[in-house]
């Protein structure tokens, strides 16, 4: 196969992928069961909560894990709901530590703010086995029979503070519990009567741990070991001390946004992104006339392309999101703007169609890389350093401008390659 037929081959596979592209994009997709689209409560309705943390009787260093541990806690209970995509995230503004708690097409938004801001509560309950039944086999028994949980004395209020330890032997991550004097006391009695038995431990009625008692423990600390990788005895840890540490959290702020209302935004931002389209798509047709048409097609695969990857990595698009996406479709035509400048130049000198065409995408690459790649650091930061809306504004024009790189350059030069010939080609009026 000779270039020109790998060129159109290519151009094949583009053409197919924008079309895969823009069917799965719709809301029923390939035969009605594509992936849904992940809509923010801007957009749906629904709530947005704001807790402050009450962190005076934490000491300061263990506030960042209680402080990550009670969002996990309210992550927990907000699934509970079966709200789609919840969003909870922690902020840290000034000396005061917050929660900030997405809810999306929520109904009974009280209900739900008494539930999720209640205090974790931690405990530990003795595991009793079903005893054996004649005639069945344990096996059997085994898989049908589940287990009681008793509850104790032990709480998280007798509980100190969960730290992260290692293993000097095998160097494997572990939990180190401390327990109070009172709690020590609980503690002990509580390992001597099951030796070799499990101990669970529960966070909101909800078991997250079950180690067995290798012996009786006194002094009032302890250690809680298995095939944990780093990232689960850290969660664990946090959750042990946001159900043990008194950090009390209240709400300070409440946002609702109706269901018709976010309907409303949506068709609207909808309607301002079909606009800027095509007015972009029209100034390009009307100024660069044949390469304004290429690029114009280009435009049309990058919005399909770019709302595929949206939908099919579960990005939630909010207002500010889409604000993001439609940012770089014109990112994305000036990238086009850049190479039909130097496409204009090399023609300028006498130098054929497709020379300069290839001239001018080797000499406006230099100056398309830098500025998407100073987009995206920027988009980076704005992502990591913030929260709530502006992360999804920067998300999405991360991935668009990615996007654009390729259809901007790959696309738009595929197409030209075949379309173009060593004749003059108008550029402009």
């Amino acid at each position: 196969m000779n270039s020109r037929g790998k060129t159109s081959f290519f151009l094949f596979l583009i053409i197919l992928l924008a079309l895969v592209s823009g069917f799965f994009v719709f809301p029923k997709g390939l035969g009605g069961r594509a992936l849904p689209w992940h809509l923010g409560l801007d957009l749906v309705g629904g709530s947005y909560l704001v807790y402050r943390v009450d962190m005076t009787d934490v000491a300061s260093g263990d506030r960042s894990s209680v402080h990550g541990g009670i969002r996990d806690v309210m992550e927990r209970r907000v699934n509970v709901f079966g709200v789609s995509e919840p969003r909870v995230t922690t902020a840290k503004v000034g000396d005061s530590y917050q929660i900030i708690v997405e809810l999306a097409g929520i109904k009974d938004v009280e209900q739900a703010i008494q539930q999720i801001g209640r205090t974790a509560l931690l405990d530990f309950r003795e595991v009793i086995q079903a005893p054996p039944i004649p005639g069945r086999e344990a096996t059997t028994q085994k898989l049908n029979e589940k287990p009681l949980f008793v509850p104790t004395k032990l709480t998280g209020r007798y509980l100190k503070k969960a730290e992260i330890g290692t293993n000097p032997n095998t160097n494997q991550p572990l939990i180190l519990i401390t327990f109070n004097e009172d709690g020590a006391k609980l503690f002990e009695e509580m390992t001597a009567k099951l030796v070799g038995k499990p101990l669970a431990i529960f966070l909101d009625d909800e078991l997250i741990s079950s180690p067995t008692v290798r012996e009786a423990i006194s002094g009032g600390n302890a250690q809680i070991t298995g095939n944990f990788t780093f990232d689960e005895v850290k969660k664990l840890v946090s959750l042990f001390n946001a159900g043990a540490l008194p950090a009390p959290i209240s709400l300070i702020s409440q946002q609702t946004v109706g269901a018709s209302l976010g309907l409303d935004s949506l068709t609207k931002a909808i309607v301002a992104g079909l606009i800027g389209a095509l007015a972009i798509m029209l100034f390009m047709a009307v100024y660069y006339r044949k390469l304004g048409l290429v690029a114009s097609l280009a435009l049309l695969f990058y919005i399909a392309f770019s709302l595929a990857v949206f939908k099919l990595f579960g990005i939630t698009m909010t207002l500010a999101g889409i604000a993001g996406f439609v940012l770089s479709i014109g990112m994305a035509v000036d990238a086009n703007i850049l190479v039909f400048a130097r496409t204009k130049e090399e023609l300028a000198k006498g130098v054929s169609n497709t020379g300069a065409l290839e001239e001018g995408f080797r000499r406006a690459w230099p100056s398309i890389r830098d500025s998407n790649i100073s987009t995206m650091i920027t988009s980076a930061i704005l992502y990591y350093l913030t929260s709530s809306f502006v992360r999804g504004f920067a998300l999405t024009l991360f991935l668009g401008v990615i996007v654009s790189m390729f259809s901007a350059i790959t696309v738009t030069r595929v197409i030209l390659r075949i379309f173009t010939k060593d004749k003059p080609l108008a550029t402009s009026r």
